[in-house]
């Protein structure tokens, strides 16, 4: 089975920098993204940047120009790193994988636990 976990949350104030990380586990034949997503209390969980399989990165409207998502495919991590935080950017930040088990496999969705990052103005 795919596990993920993520480190790096936390405690920053406003204008400040935090580095999310998230290591996958477990046999997997192929990741075709991974990605971050954040939900936010009383607000559904929204994208804020994935990265295909050929390094091409897409991000939320929210945070171009201030965070940017890179992996390391031999080791299945994927990083974010996020400048300029601002108090709306606070909420728990989930590492996504979406893979293949197998050769024949259809592509499946797998989430970490998830890792709080709190901005205080």
């Amino acid at each position: 089975q795919v596990q993920l976990v993520e480190s790096g949350g936390g405690l920053v104030q406003s204008g400040g920098s935090l580095r999310l990380s998230c290591a996958a586990s477990g046999s997997i034949f192929s990741i075709d993204t991974m990605g971050w997503y954040r939900q936010a209390p009383g607000k559904q969980r929204e994208l804020v940047a994935l990265i295909t399989s050929g390094d091409s990165a897409r991000y939320a409207d929210s945070v171009k120009g201030r965070f940017t998502i890179s992996r390391d495919s031999a080791k299945k991590l994927v990083y974010l790193e996020m400048n300029s935080l601002k108090p709306e950017d606070t909420a728990v930040y989930y590492c996504n994988l979406e893979g293949r088990l197998t050769y024949l496999s259809s592509p499946n969705d797998y989430w970490g636990q998830g890792t709080q990052v709190t901005v205080s103005s």
